[in-house]
C-alpha cells in the first residue's frame, strides 16, 4: 500500500519548498514538488526606468543576487542595442565567477554535505587515520593528527552540552549514511574551514561591485572606477587583493573541496546509478563566461545548447527570441493569463497575475490533481529541462568545449564510474565541483586579461553612446541570460517609451522545481524522485540527499523554526 511523505519545509534551501512524495515498497513511486511562497518583484518594476531594473530583480535572491542584476542589464542591453567595453565584460566574468564558487562551496558543505555525512559519529573518530587519509588525498597544510582532534574535541564540547546548534535536527545514524567515522571527521572539519573561506572570497564583489550581497552593476557596462593612481578607485592594492582571492580560491577548490568530494562519492556509488536521482535527462544550458561580445555564442566557455534524452550525439539550439521555444505553463500553478487558469506563454507575452486556490494552512496535504504550487511550468518546445552544473558538464561534454571531456572523463575515472553515473544525484553532486574548478581557472585567465588591458592604458568600463532614452526605440525587446550556480536563468524585458512595459524572469529553480503541465509531463525534482530508496518514512534522507543536488533557491527567505517544536522541518507519513 503507498503511503504519502510530506517534507514541508524542506530546510538547508534558499526559500520555501515543500515535498509531497508516495512511497510503496520502499521506493518512491510519484513525487510533487510545491513552490510555498510568492514574492511578485517582476510587478514591482513595472513602469521603471529599464536602467534602473536590475537593483530591483537582483533582490529576487540574497544568494544569487548578482545572477539577477547580470542577466536584467543583458536584457536592456540586447533590446537597445547596447555594447560594453572589454573590460566590463572581464569585470562582470569576475563576478559572476565569484558568485558560482561561493555558490557551490557552501552549497556542497554547508547546505547539502549532512545528506551524505553523519557529523556525530565523527566522535568515533581516530584523528591520526583522518590524518592519513587526508595527507593521501591532498596537499591541504590543515591536516595534522592535532588538528583533526581539535575539531573532534569541539564538536564533542557541542554535543555534550545538548545545545547542537547546526548539528540539531539532523537524521544522525540513519542507515543511508555510508561514510566511516574518519571520513565524516574530514568532511565536518572542512565544514568549519568553509564557513572562514567563503566570507573571503565575496570581498572581490564588494570591491567589483561596491558592496555584497546586492553589487553595483550598469547598463553599457561597468560602475567600477579602474584607476592605478588613484586612491577612491580600483588602484594597485586592490587590484592585488582580487589577485590573492582567485590564488586562494584555487587552493581550496582543488585541495579541499574536489578532493572531499571524491573521497565521500567514493562511497556512494551507487547513487551514481541513473535510477536513483537521474532524473528527465533532458538537459538547458544558456551558456556564459564570453571571451568576447556576449552576443556571439561561439565565444563562450560554457557552451549553448540543449541535450534530449541524454542523447550527447545531438546538441540543439536555443533561441530566447523564439517564441515557439521557452513557454511557461499555469495549469498546475497559483497563477492565471488574462482571466484563464491555463495556458502557456513565452515571456514577452507572460504576466504575473495572482491566484491562490489551494486549501487554507494549515493543511495535511495538497490537492495535487488541481493547481498546487507558485512555481509556473517553464517548457522547451513544450518538454521539461533540467538545469544547473550538471546540464552544463552534459553540453559541455557533448560539444567537446575547452577541458569538459578530459575532466569529466578524469573524475569519473577515479571514482570508477561510467559516463552515464553523470544522470544521478551523485553526479549532479560531482558536477558542481568540476564546474567551480572550471570557473576559478576562467576567473584567473579573466583577471590576467584585465590587467593587461590597464597596463596597457586602457581604464574604460562604460559606453555612455546610448544611455540616454532619446537615443533609444519606442518600443523594444530584450533577453538576457547568465549561467547563475543553480543553471541557466533568463530575464526577458519590454521597453516602450523609455519604460519597463512588462518584463519576466524563468530562474533554474523554475525549470527544475516545476510542477505538471497540460500534458501531464513533470519537472526535474519530481521526476528525479521517482525510484529513489526511502528506508525510513519519518526520516526521509534520501528525499533530502535528492533535492539538495539540485541546490534549490525558491526565494530570498530563511529557513523556518517552529516555535513549538523546535523543528526546522515537519515530515507526514499518510
Amino acid at each position: 500500500m503507498s503511503k504519502r511523505v510530506v517534507v514541508d519545509p524542506v530546510t538547508r534551501i534558499e526559500g520555501h519548498l515543500r515535498i509531497e512524495a508516495d512511497v510503496q515498497n520502499g521506493k518512491i513511486t510519484d513525487a510533487f514538488s510545491s513552490g510555498t511562497a510568492i514574492r511578485g518583484i517582476e510587478l514591482v518594476v513595472r513602469n521603471r526606468d529599464p536602467r534602473d531594473v536590475w537593483g530591483y530583480v537582483q533582490r529576487i535572491c540574497g544568494v544569487c543576487t548578482s545572477s539577477h542584476a547580470l542577466a536584467s542589464i543583458r536584457a536592456v542591453e540586447d533590446a537597445l542595442d547596447i555594447r560594453v567595453p572589454k573590460n566590463a565584460s572581464l569585470i562582470r566574468n569576475i563576478m559572476n565567477g565569484t558568485l558560482n564558487l561561493h555558490d557551490h562551496v557552501v552549497h556542497f558543505y554547508h547546505l547539502h554535505a549532512f545528506d551524505w555525512v553523519d557529523a556525530l559519529s565523527i566522535l568515533k573518530a581516530d584523528p591520526k587515520e583522518t590524518s592519513r587519509i587526508a595527507q593521501s588525498i591532498s596537499a591541504w597544510p590543515n591536516s595534522s593528527p592535532g588538528y583533526f582532534k581539535s575539531v573532534q574535541d569541539k564538536i564533542k564540547k557541542v554535543a555534550d552540552s545538548g545545545q547542537l546548534g547546526v548539528f540539531a535536527n539532523g537524521y544522525w545514524g540513519h542507515p543511508a549514511y555510508k561514510l566511516p567515522p574518519e571520513v565524516n571527521l574530514l568532511a565536518v572539519a572542512h565544514y568549519l574551514e568553509a564557513l572562514d573561506w567563503q566570507k573571503e572570497i565575496v570581498k572581490i564583489q564588494t570591491i567589483l561591485g561596491g558592496k555584497n550581497p546586492h553589487p553595483h552593476y550598469l547598463v553599457g557596462g561597468m560602475a567600477t572606477p579602474l584607476d592605478i593612481n588613484m586612491d577612491n578607485g580600483i588602484h594597485s592594492e586592490r587590484l592585488q587583493q582580487i589577485d590573492q582571492l582567485i590564488t586562494q580560491a584555487d587552493q581550496f577548490i582543488h585541495q579541499v573541496y574536489l578532493p572531499d568530494l571524491l573521497a565521500i562519492g567514493s562511497y556512494y556509488k551507487d547513487w551514481g546509478s541513473a535510477e536513483i536521482g537521474g532524473g528527465l535527462r533532458n538537459y538547458l544550458c544558456y551558456g556564459d563566461f564570453s571571451t568576447g561580445d556576449i552576443r556571439d555564442t561561439r565565444l563562450y566557455r560554457v557552451p549553448r545548447g540543449i541535450i534530449m534524452n541524454g542523447n550527447m550525439n545531438d546538441i540543439q539550439d536555443v533561441d530566447l527570441h523564439d517564441p515557439k521555444q521557452i513557454t511557461e505553463g499555469i495549469d498546475h500553478a497559483w497563477y492565471t493569463y488574462g482571466g484563464s487558469q491555463t495556458g502557456s506563454r513565452h515571456p514577452w507575452k507572460g504576466s504575473t497575475e495572482l491566484n491562490y486556490t489551494g486549501p487554507k494552512p494549515p493543511y495535511e496535504h495538497l490537492n495535487t490533481n488541481e493547481k498546487y504550487s507558485w512555481i509556473k511550468a517553464p517548457r522547451w518546445r513544450g518538454q521539461p529541462m533540467e538545469t544547473g552544473p550538471l546540464a552544463r558538464m552534459i553540453v559541455g561534454y557533448a560539444a567537446d568545449k575547452g577541458d569538459y571531456r578530459p575532466i569529466v572523463d578524469d573524475t569519473l575515472k577515479k571514482l570508477g564510474l561510467p559516463l552515464t553515473a553523470l544522470h544521478s544525484a551523485l553526479g549532479r553532486t560531482v558536477a558542481r565541483g568540476l564546474d567551480a574548478g572550471m570557473i576559478v581557472g576562467w576567473m584567473r585567465e579573466d583577471f590576467n586579461s584585465l590587467i593587461q588591458n590597464i597596463k596597457n592604458g586602457d581604464q574604460t568600463t562604460f559606453d555612455k553612446t546610448k544611455w540616454e532614452p532619446k537615443s533609444w526605440p519606442k518600443h523594444a525587446f530584450g533577453a538576457g541570460t547568465s549561467e547563475a550556480p543553480r543553471g541557466a536563468l533568463g530575464h526577458w524585458i519590454e521597453i516602450e517609451n523609455g519604460k519597463t512595459k512588462n518584463y519576466q524572469a524563468v530562474v533554474p529553480t523554475t525549470w527544475n522545481a516545476s510542477p505538471r503541465d497540460s500534458q501531464g509531463n513533470i519537472g526535474a525534482y519530481e521526476s528525479s524522485l521517482k525510484g529513489v530508496p526511502v528506508a525510513d518514512l519519518k526520516q526521509p534522507l534520501e528525499i533530502l540527499r535528492v533535492v539538495h543536488s539540485f541546490d534549490p533557491c525558491l526565494a530570498c527567505a530563511v529557513h523556518l523554526t517552529d516555535t513549538e517544536s523546535r523543528t526546522l522541518t515537519s515530515v507526514h507519513v499518510e
